[in-house]
């Protein structure tokens, strides 16, 4: 007899649909379909449950929280809600998701790379990480990005079925309008998202890809994936993106000595100027054992100003949860990283 389900790796339908075939109505499969997603709370069927890892650690900065939970193998997911204030001023809250435990890109300014990959997530351990966020913490999550730990594309089939879950209108209801996939820039998967992004109810997307650098001399010496992708095939995937009004989110993380020269803004602007986008400049935080420091803030300020001065859309991330290592790039467990890493695999 096989074990039962997970309510958390199933959309609206699929859960109605087996129901039903199990001689349930579907008006009330519904009903306890949107009590586990809106309340937090399931009665298990024989054939069904509702399960989500405990939450391990949680380590805050101010009002950012970090928070692990732990998978069979000691293997830990970790997860970050980020606070901000939305354009009307009301407190929104963000859910930096992971999508594997580690990650195979390499990029050398990023923590979670220096552990190798460990594991792909499922769906339901993605989906899991906004279950524990929304009752386990108690938060209300406005907007999901997959900008923790790992490459969603190198996860994608696992990562698409969790957004179909996160979105579901009678699940967590997040609109794809606030759901941002960051991928370090592979072609292939850069397509497939946009096939997905082209299905109806998915049309607002957002793409985030990190750039990191103005050419391709830099972005291959701390990046790998740019020695078998180049930024002019990069590119060209970009402009493929159907972005239906919305920017493509570039991100651009400013190292100092490395990309950060007012030079290095102009050729950067140079390189975007046939794409409908945003740059995102996020001021490095230092990984563990670190060859270079934080940047000083007038030279954050310096190239941001450079790059509007350029007429590119800009904006400056805000810094949060560096002191926790909970800020963008520097998610990972650094006792995971003396374990062995394993080739691409689909989670089982």
């Amino acid at each position: 007899m096989h074990d039962p389900a997970n309510i958390l790796a199933m959309t609206s339908w699929q859960f109605t649909e087996q129901a039903a075939a199990r001689g349930l109505a579907r008006s009330h499969a519904l009903e306890l379909y949107r009590t586990a997603f809106r309340e937090g709370r399931f009665n298990d069927l024989d054939w069904v449950r509702l399960e989500a890892a405990s939450i391990a650690n949680i380590v805050r900065e101010f009002d950012t929280i970090k928070f692990t939970q732990e998978l069979h193998g000691s293997l830990e997911t970790e997860s970050v809600v980020l606070p901000h204030s939305g354009s009307s001023g009301r407190a929104r809250n963000t859910l930096c998701v992971s999508s594997q435990i580690g990650c195979a890109m390499g990029c050398t300014f990023c923590e979670t790379a220096q552990m190798g990959l460990m594991k792909n997530l499922s769906a339901e351990q993605i989906v899991g990480q906004w279950f524990a966020a929304r009752f386990m913490l108690n938060i209300t999550i406005d907007n999901i990005v997959f900008m923790g730990m790992g490459e969603p594309t190198d996860n994608l089939d696992q990562v698409i079925h969790a957004i179909r879950i996160l979105a579901d209108r009678n699940g967590p209801a997040i609109a794809p309008a606030r759901i941002a996939v960051s991928t370090v820039g592979r072609a292939a998967g850069i397509a497939r998202l946009a096939d997905f992004a082209r299905e109806a109810g998915f049309h607002k997307l957002r793409l985030a890809v990190s750039i990191n650098a103005p050419n391709d001399r830099i972005r291959s010496a701390i990046m790998p994936i740019n020695r078998a992708e180049p930024m002019a095939a990069l590119m060209q995937a970009m402009l493929t993106w159907p972005a239906h009004g919305q920017r493509i989110l570039i991100e651009y993380v400013l190292i100092p000595g490395v990309n950060d020269s007012v030079e290095h803004a102009a050729e950067l602007c140079e390189y975007l100027s046939p794409l409908h986008c945003t740059v995102n400049v996020i001021p490095y935080n230092p990984r563990r054992n670190s060859p270079w420091p934080a940047p000083a803030e007038e030279s954050v300020a310096s190239f941001t100003k450079a790059i509007a001065a350029n007429g590119q859309f800009v904006k400056r991330r805000q810094t949060l949860g560096r002191s926790v290592m909970a800020a963008c790039g520097q998610l990972g467990n650094p006792t995971i990283r003396r374990r062995r890493a394993i080739q691409l695999t689909t989670p089982v």
